[in-house]
């Protein structure tokens, strides 16, 4: 065996030892790559489901703003009817106790749709606090995948561990989603 060959092997061997020594790296990296993706899409999905409530709140609030004109509309016209002489007193005292009856359904009915959108409302919120979260834990998982590869640049441990470190609170903020209402 030529000096040359005997440097080559053993440059080799120097090489696949050292690589085995990167592989629990990547490794790593491939987990948070698929961490990063699947936090991702719930953060997304999160955030849709957020937009689609509150949709449905201004929905709920414009009903509710809809029966508040209905309700002030027919109290306008009680009062109307109050100051204004009617020839007919039967038809006027039939007509006001109609105007009551309604009133009286609305102010009940206005009271649990303002209840109903503002439960809609809290809905919208504890989904956009999950959604915080998701993007948080999101972002953290990025920064430690990115701090991982760097040791695959410097062949320094440290921002292997360090990445870690990111990924791991990265992950508590992600299962923190759980804890919420």
């Amino acid at each position: 065996m030529e000096p040359n060959e005997a440097q080559e092997l053993q440059e080799h061997a120097e090489h696949v030892a050292h690589e085995a020594t990167l592989r629990p790296v990547a490794f790593t990296m491939s987990v948070l790559a698929v961490l990063v993706a699947v936090t991702t899409v719930l953060g997304h999905r999160t955030h849709t489901e957020a937009v689609l409530d509150q949709n449905k709140a201004t929905d709920q609030w414009n009903y509710y703003q809809a029966h508040k004109i209905r309700s002030n509309d027919t109290m306008l016209a009680s009062d109307l009817m109050s100051v204004v002489t009617i020839a007919d007193k039967g038809a006027a005292a039939k007509l006001a106790k109609g105007y009551a009856d309604h009133q009286a359904k609305w102010t009940e009915d206005l009271k649990k749709e303002q209840d109903d959108a503002e439960a809609m409302q809290k809905k919208v919120e504890e989904a956009e606090a999950r959604a915080d979260r998701f993007d948080l834990a999101e972002a953290l998982l990025e920064i430690g995948l990115v701090i991982t590869s760097v040791t695959l640049l410097t062949r320094s441990r440290i921002y292997w561990y360090l990445g870690i470190g990111f990924s791991v609170v990265g992950i508590a903020s992600a299962l923190s989603v759980l804890l919420l209402k």
